[in-house]
């Protein structure tokens, strides 16, 4: 991923950035699927500064989701190579805000639009890595195939429903 034209910060990047009061910190919450599966840890926020909002959690994936993310294709012994989706190290992936549900009395953050299948099958990325907006976009179209709204040039791609957070 590269850095030319970063959109997203992590906010503890940004010293001048804080969670707002009316809002939970949900770093080291767990993020839940609607199965009541285990996605892994919010590692941090991913803010985007021209917007001065949260668009995405960070997650570091659990130990069962790597497992299942580092099957290979399913292409046949015979028709050549097959190749592993994720890299060792790979263990974070980015969720955007608006696809999930906070639940502060349990303190943790639920996921009803996206399962544990489609997250095993997303590219993850290194703890740190640059976000660019080509990732974001794959990301995307991976959690939302029946959306083609997502371009990398488009300048109000933080405007759409899946970074709007419902309190």
């Amino acid at each position: 991923m590269t850095t030319d034209k970063r959109n997203l910060y992590r906010l503890d990047e940004l010293s001048d950035y804080k969670v707002a009061s009316h809002y939970s910190d949900v770093r080291d919450w767990d993020l839940i699927d609607a199965d009541s599966n285990k996605i892994g840890k919010i590692d941090n926020l991913l803010v985007n500064k021209a917007t001065e909002r949260v668009v995405y959690l960070d997650v570091e994936v659990n130990e069962e989701l790597i497992k299942k993310g580092h099957e290979t294709y399913n292409t046949p012994s015979n028709e050549g190579v097959h190749e592993f989706l994720n890299k060792d190290g790979e263990n974070h992936l980015i969720v955007p805000i608006g696809a999930v549900t906070i639940d502060d009395d349990n303190k943790k953050v639920v996921s009803n639009l996206i399962n544990f299948d489609t997250f095993s099958n997303t590219n993850r990325f290194e703890k740190g890595a640059a976000i660019d907006r080509d990732y974001e976009v794959k990301i995307l179209g991976v959690y939302f195939p029946e959306d083609n709204e997502y371009h990398e040039d488009d300048d109000d791609f933080y405007n759409k429903r899946h970074f709007n957070h419902k309190r």
